[in-house]
């Protein structure tokens, strides 16, 4: 499981000119083994706007009440997730949806009140994972949790979980080689707009603190940090531009690379 690929799959990345779906067959069929883990904010804001309920983001994630909650059940369980196992299936390869719920895979706890359902992960159970890879499928996982500790009675038994935190734990959790996300943007910039291809751990760390990476941003590079306990190569591409996943595998220098140093 060492040689594993964790690719998180923006939802924004996702649509008609991408070529993310094709370099994922692509890799399987070169027996590079892969884990999928999508998003879908977007889309799940879609929804809620449909149905007159507000959302609110802080620190760039979701604040998820009740409501909230079970729109990110169907949507991102559902509708985003079935549709990516659809298109990868449709091109040859070998694709299986799951979410964090099947096999109990992640298991949270409430974060903060300030946040609401969204998860704290706990724990990572691999095993489903593990089965799936082993069998030839590349596993495609929806970002939602077990309510798995310190539930009070009558609470939901499934929480909201920020898709990049899942990639960054999932990685850690299973050894993976790589950590690669793919986003609508290049990299990582600086204040004056210039992509920075190369970051050392404490460089990401003061990007942070500066407010320099904010939104959105802040837990794609915390995830990469997570992941550099064992990956090699984390790394955040543009995902829109032609076969950006299949050139970040084989030759690297994409977008911004985030080293453990």
């Amino acid at each position: 499981m060492n040689r594993v690929t964790i690719v998180k799959l923006g939802g924004a990345t996702l649509g008609g000119h991408d070529t993310a779906i094709e370099d994922m067959v692509k890799l399987q069929q070169r027996g590079i083994p892969l884990v999928i883990v999508h998003g879908g904010a977007k889309v799940v804001t879609e929804w809620l706007s449909r149905q007159g309920i507000a959302t609110r983001f802080v620190r760039g994630e979701r604040v998820t009440d009740e409501a909230a909650l079970e729109m990110v059940t169907a949507v991102l369980g559902g509708l985003v997730n079935k549709g990516i196992v659809a298109a990868i299936n449709n091109l040859g390869g070998r694709a299986v949806g799951i979410t964090g719920i099947d096999g109990a895979m992640i298991q949270g706890k409430i974060r903060d009140g300030e946040m609401g359902y969204v998860a704290s992960i706990v724990k990572i159970d691999t095993a489903l994972l593990e089965a799936l890879l082993r069998s030839g499928y590349i596993p495609v996982v929806a970002p939602l949790s077990m309510y798995s500790f310190e539930r009070p009675d009558g609470a939901p038994l499934v929480l909201n979980v920020n898709g990049d935190t899942v990639a960054g734990e999932i990685a850690v959790a299973m050894g993976a080689e790589r950590l690669i996300f793919l986003t609508d943007v290049a990299g990582i910039c600086d204040r004056a707009g210039k992509l920075l291809p190369y970051l050392s751990s404490r460089e990401a760390e003061a990007l942070v603190a500066s407010g320099t990476a904010s939104g959105g941003m802040i837990p794609k590079v915390k995830a990469c940090l997570r992941a550099l306990t064992n990956a090699s190569v984390t790394c955040i591409i543009n995902g829109k531009q032609p076969h950006a996943l299949l050139r970040e595998v084989e030759e690297g220098d994409v977008g911004t690379t985030i080293q453990r140093k």
